[in-house]
């Protein structure tokens, strides 16, 4: 018997008012692209597409995400989530462990949530233009993690914990409040940008000289 092949649905700005309950059906989905529909809100049935690789719920009015999103356990590629209305994410968000992209970008998040830090299989978090205030420690978690942009947000420092992520390559925090950075970000072995634009006053920062003398461009 022949392998059945991958199934790739694209709803993009259909002018959806609800998902069609027969979308949930298609359970050889690998990537379901639900962008620019105005949705304020996606079933549960949403955990029946195993398959997935790629979700993009982007450019919506979202202002929940279904605990069932955590049974996507086969969700590996991207998980777009910008541009909605969410303040939080459900504790079951956390299972996704293969998940290797995320943008939660344009959303109403004061905080991090913790099941974002669960997920040991980031390569690149976007959470930029949100409300963040702070960063919890539980990112040290990220071990693989090379991108991070926290851009437009309410930071004024990173945890001490950043300094675990080896991996990383790149860290925007352009337009933040910042008023002191730890200095384990200077130990971060493979960091190459770390962009400090917008950021007025800058905070006095002794160990960037050691960054830029190793090869790493810093934006300021």
């Amino acid at each position: 018997m022949s392998e059945i092949a991958g199934v790739h649905l694209n709803l993009w700005k259909m002018q959806l008012d609800q998902v069609p309950d027969s979308l949930w059906k298609e359970t050889e989905a690998e990537t379901l692209v639900l962008a620019e529909n105005g949705l304020t809100e996606v079933s549960g049935q949403i955990g029946q597409l195993k398959k997935l690789r790629m979700l993009d719920l982007g450019h919506n009015r979202l202002s929940k995400v279904p605990d069932e999103v955590g049974d996507l356990d086969g969700l590996s590629d991207f998980f777009y989530l910008h541009d909605n209305l969410l303040t939080s994410l459900p504790l079951s968000f956390g299972r996704l462990k293969k998940l290797r992209y995320l943008n939660i970008s344009q959303n109403r998040l004061a905080e991090l949530p913790e099941a974002v830090c669960s997920l040991e299989g980031l390569i690149e978090l976007r959470a930029t233009d949100n409300l963040l205030r702070e960063i919890p420690d539980s990112i040290a978690q990220l071990s693989k993690l090379r991108e991070l942009h926290l851009r437009n947000n309410q930071l004024s420092s990173l945890p001490d914990s950043i300094g675990a992520l080896r991996e990383l390559r790149q860290i925007d925090l352009r337009g933040n409040p910042l008023t002191c950075l730890p200095a384990s970000i200077a130990t971060l072995p493979r960091l190459e940008k770390l962009d400090l634009r917008w950021v007025n006053p800058h905070p006095a920062l002794t160990w960037v000289d050691s960054l830029e003398e190793r090869g790493c461009v810093v934006y300021r």
